[in-house]
């Protein structure tokens, strides 16, 4: 079986193709490695072989991770990815670098107001529902607009851009159309005046057609830990 370290390796091999396939030059598209489910472990084994970024879903197993890779917490940044309640919006605020999941006003007001203040101001996505489930979170994207300006308005935070979950599709060629969508909204964001720099869209199944569409971050575990061990712990 592939180290982690391998596994990283063979990741951002395949990041690089894509994006010279894209016309985009190298290093256009960070990895952000997906350590929901790992033992704090795997994550220093990723941490060990040159991966800095990583992702959680759950609150309290990110918070038990930041705490047990304390020693190397100048070398780590860490993205929450999953949603966020507003009764947890506190620990999140003063523990993480990244929330990508932020689709309500409340949640983000939440954030600025208990960021410390001498911590670097939160970096901030918003979560789009660009396949329209309706059990899926994220904003829609007629509601995109009136809440990226009013999020970008708040102290403490700093709005980098959008994230998207699509529903999962095997055709590449289908695979593209969600990602699309969300950079065009993303686009047209920044059409209206809004500082974005961040699509974070594709994961190990996608990554290619992510790539293709413009995405900057691709939130990869799969590929990199291995199937997911266990559910996560509820929220």
């Amino acid at each position: 079986m592939p180290s982690i370290s391998e596994n990283i390796l063979q990741v951002r091999t395949r990041i690089e193709a894509a994006c010279a396939a894209a016309g985009r030059p190298p290093g256009a598209v960070s990895l952000l490695a997906v350590s929901k489910t790992c033992p704090a472990e795997a994550v220093r084994a990723a941490l060990d072989a040159g991966q800095h970024a990583f992702g959680e879903n759950y609150v309290q197993e990110a918070l038990d991770k930041i705490a047990a890779l304390a020693d190397r917490r100048a070398e780590l940044q860490w993205h929450l990815i999953g949603p966020l309640q507003s009764n947890k919006t506190r620990p999140v605020a003063e523990a993480v670098d990244w929330v990508h999941s932020v689709d309500r006003l409340k949640i983000a007001q939440r954030l600025s107001e208990q960021r410390p203040a001498h911590l670097p101001p939160l970096n901030l996505c918003l979560q789009v529902n660009v396949s329209g489930e309706a059990s899926k979170s994220g904003v829609a994207p007629d509601e995109l607009p009136a809440l990226a300006r009013a999020v970008a308005a708040l102290p403490r935070l700093r709005l980098r851009g959008l994230m998207a979950i699509p529903e999962p599709e095997d055709d590449p060629v289908r695979q593209r159309a969600p990602h699309a969508r969300l950079r065009d909204l993303f686009h047209r964001l920044q059409a209206q005046g809004l500082a974005l720099d961040t699509l974070s869209m594709g994961m190990s199944a996608d990554l290619e057609a992510a790539v293709l569409e413009g995405a900057t971050v691709v939130r990869i575990g799969t590929a990199i830990f291995g199937a997911r061990a266990r559910p996560g712990p509820a929220q």
